[in-house]
């Protein structure tokens, strides 16, 4: 699963790794990123009343609009990835909102049916590149399996998260618990008993999206509901800030190591 082998593609559909370095602030800003999926969902469907519908098609314009601007770069840009990754979030929350909310679809059906879907994919990827390590994102293909299995994780971990969290009657704290306990132990799999790379990165990518949520909806909804009472917006806008914050600071690394490396080179 870890080979390298890459499909026979023209040199001009070859581009520099398009996915960041696995690090503390990549994770980081994952959490933060799922975190502001599920707030910003809320506060454009409900506090802005907008409704599903129609935040469903704001956001959806403004992901792709964001893909097709990653498309075009031939390498990772922080700004750009991140973005794209805040919107497939809140994108990720609203598919599911909406065959929950409005098709009344069960949380346990949608979630078996994302798992499927990201099953499949995952199979695909497979099958056609003889890998799944994000370390190799770099002809379109690839990315475009990428960006679908994301896509698919956050839609899945949306309908886990509450699944657990509403569907159980577990709480959002109790969720939270469970999925960094889950998370923990992926951790602990991978560095002690030498878990594959590649599928505990996956797994973990996955779990964060329920945690994400999980710590979202203690945040901001009302302490009636089991919730901290901070508000979408103020839960929003502060994890934004954060991730702001952050990205700027992987841009600014990453315009000293290309500028050591033009003078060097």
């Amino acid at each position: 699963m870890t080979s390298t082998v890459t499909p026979a593609v023209s040199p001009t559909r070859r581009m520099l790794n398009k996915v960041p370095e696995v690090t503390l602030i990549f994770w980081v800003i994952k959490v933060l990123a799922t975190t502001v999926g599920e707030t910003a969902a809320d506060f454009l469907n409900v506090d802005l009343g907008l409704g599903l519908t129609i935040t469903s098609i704001i956001m959806a314009v403004l992901l792709i609009a964001a893909l097709i601007v990653q498309f075009t770069l031939h390498k990772y840009t922080p700004a750009v990835y991140w973005l794209a990754v805040v919107l497939i979030s809140v994108v990720g929350t609203l598919i599911t909102d909406n065959l929950t909310d409005n098709l009344g679809v069960p949380l346990w059906v949608t979630a078996v049916v994302f798992a499927l879907a990201l099953a499949t994919v995952f199979a695909a990827w497979a099958v056609s590149e003889k890998t799944l390590s994000i370390h190799s994102i770099f002809t379109t293909r690839r990315e475009s399996f990428y960006w679908l299995a994301v896509l698919f994780t956050f839609a899945l971990g949306t309908a886990a998260g509450d699944l657990v969290a509403e569907g159980l009657n577990l709480g959002f704290f109790v969720a939270l618990l469970l999925f960094a306990a889950a998370i923990a132990l992926v951790a602990v799999a991978y560095f002690v008993f030498k878990l594959n790379a590649v599928l505990a990165f996956w797994i973990a990518y996955i779990l964060t999206r329920p945690l994400g949520a999980s710590t979202g909806d203690l945040l901001s909804q009302p302490t009636a509901d089991g919730g901290l009472g901070l508000g979408t917006t103020g839960t929003s806008v502060l994890f934004l800030a954060v991730i702001l914050i952050l990205v700027t600071v992987l841009t600014l690394r990453a315009r000293r190591a290309n500028a050591t490396v033009t003078s060097t080179s």
